[in-house]
């Protein structure tokens, strides 16, 4: 497993490397955001990519995007911030998860693993028979991992695609953002959390839905989210 990690910070930088390495992953350790991008660009092998929020030239938020434009494996930002804009912010242009500095290295290596776990999932699919799920144009295959709107392809993260095929696998039925949360990220939910709200929405514009009045992944107020049969 290869991994990406970006920060301006060559203590941090070099102290996430280092506890990657220790469990065995390789690593493409960058300063400098810039560079990164390039690299990002044109290698396909980076399996994951840790981030800093606050770099100069480009920050993490518009590098994430960068990656997003061409890469779908997992983003964790790492932040000295805590306020719930910069996560907000993050998760809309497509990260998977956040870390706050400064961090245990035992968290930031369960959330990789957890991550790698995730993407490795839907990467490599070793199920034998195809698992469709199909409705009003949209068409998921969960064995090739693939998503089609009215035969569009349509590109969605590993997190973002999970969150799809279980409100799939419920179709009809009301899936809560506590349930939604607690299956797709493996951790305890908090009446605060707005992550799930964030992802239905990236989920929402992928799939062109109206905002006001979406067609494919309703909202049932004060219970959760469902899709129709």
């Amino acid at each position: 497993m290869s991994i990406l990690i970006v920060d301006d910070e060559k203590e941090i930088a070099d102290l996430v490397e280092v506890i990657l390495k220790n469990e065995g992953y390789e690593t493409l350790k960058f300063y400098n955001s810039l560079e990164a991008a390039k690299e990002a660009e044109g290698n396909a092998g980076i399996d994951l990519a840790i981030l800093d929020v606050m770099m100069p030239g480009m920050d993490g938020f518009s590098l994430c995007a960068k990656i997003r434009e061409k890469h779908t494996y997992p983003i964790i930002m790492l932040t000295a911030r805590v306020e719930d804009v910069d996560k907000i912010t993050g998760l809309t242009i497509g990260a998977d998860d956040y870390v706050t500095k400064p961090f245990n290295p035992l968290e930031l290596l369960a959330r990789v693993r957890a991550q790698l776990r995730r993407y490795t999932r839907y990467s490599v699919i070793k199920q034998v028979d195809t698992e469709l799920f199909e409705n009003n144009g949209l068409v998921i295959n969960r064995k090739e991992h693939t998503v089609t709107l009215f035969e569009e392809g349509i590109s969605l993260t590993p997190t973002e695609f999970e969150i799809l095929w279980l409100l799939c696998e419920h179709a009809g039925s009301v899936v809560s953002s506590e349930k939604i949360f607690e299956t797709v990220w493996k951790e305890d939910y908090l009446d605060s959390n707005n992550t799930v709200m964030v992802h239905i929405r990236r989920l929402r514009e992928k799939l062109k839905e109206p905002p006001r009045n979406p067609k494919i992944i309703k909202t049932v107020w004060g219970v959760g989210y469902k899709i129709e049969k």
